[in-house]
């Protein structure tokens, strides 16, 4: 059956914009993983040609949010638990080094920044709003990790990130509707504490908020996605080393 796309009016390429929608209806479950996405399909719903939804496939495949199978298509990308886990386990490394580095080296004008991105995802309030509210989450970590003033460790962090299943994580409020406030205020806590310690420049606090927030995101891995609690503790195990200086 084929699935509505809205088309938002932007300044951005159109292959962004088909991007974009694409991004917020897989958010919002209406594409669940290993579901086919239809080139000619897309095409007819935005009004466009088929060769920005084929660029927009592109950029959905480079984000790890889609994979290209040879000869058959491009599909919302699956992901086993060992691919889970060590995307998790990545990710709790570089944020412990973004967060040491940016406590370091951010600047007012990037703070003034994080706090205008909470501000905003404290108004992504319904859960139709859930899509812009990880857009705004997702901004908010990137900007850190700019912060930092590292670029290799950016690149990284960004490559990381695509691969790490957060989109999945927020596809689970759409099932469990119930968790949506609680989720939201917790988010709000977690994204504040760390964006206090960095006002601070109190650099073991900022690495402390930053690996209690990616955490809880490993209960929900292991809550919701049914990855193993033993791969995931393994994988917090392996970087308890850098936990030491923040305790």
């Amino acid at each position: 059956m084929p699935v509505s796309i809205e088309k938002e009016l932007t300044h951005k390429p159109l292959k962004e914009e088909i991007f974009d929608a694409l991004h917020r209806q897989i958010i919002a479950g209406k594409y669940s993983p290993g579901d086919w996405l239809r080139q000619e399909d897309i095409a007819s719903q935005m009004g466009v040609s088929m060769t920005p939804v084929r660029e927009a496939f592109d950029l959905l495949v480079a984000k790890g949010i889609a994979e290209r199978v040879a000869y058959r298509g491009v599909r919302v990308r699956e992901l086993n638990p060992k691919e889970v886990a060590e995307a998790y386990g990545l990710r709790l490394v570089l944020e412990a080094l973004i967060a040491r580095e940016a406590a370091v080296n951010i600047s007012p004008k990037q703070i003034a920044a994080l706090k205008g991105l909470v501000s905003e995802m404290d108004r992504q309030v319904e859960l139709s709003e859930m899509p812009r509210q990880r857009q705004l989450s997702r901004e908010f970590h990137a900007q850190i990790a700019e912060a930092s003033g590292n670029a290799l460790l950016t690149q990284l962090y960004t490559i990381v990130s695509n691969a790490f299943p957060d989109w999945i994580l927020y596809e689970a409020l759409y099932r469990k509707p119930e968790l949506l406030d609680a989720s939201a205020a917790q988010t709000h806590d977690e994204h504040t504490a760390i964006l206090e310690a960095l006002e601070k420049r109190n650099a073991e606090k900022t690495v402390k908020a930053a690996l209690k927030h990616v955490m809880e995101s490993g209960r929900w891995l292991e809550k919701y996605l049914n990855v193993p609690a033993s791969i995931l503790r393994e994988q917090e195990k392996q970087v308890s080393h850098l936990l030491k200086k923040s305790k």
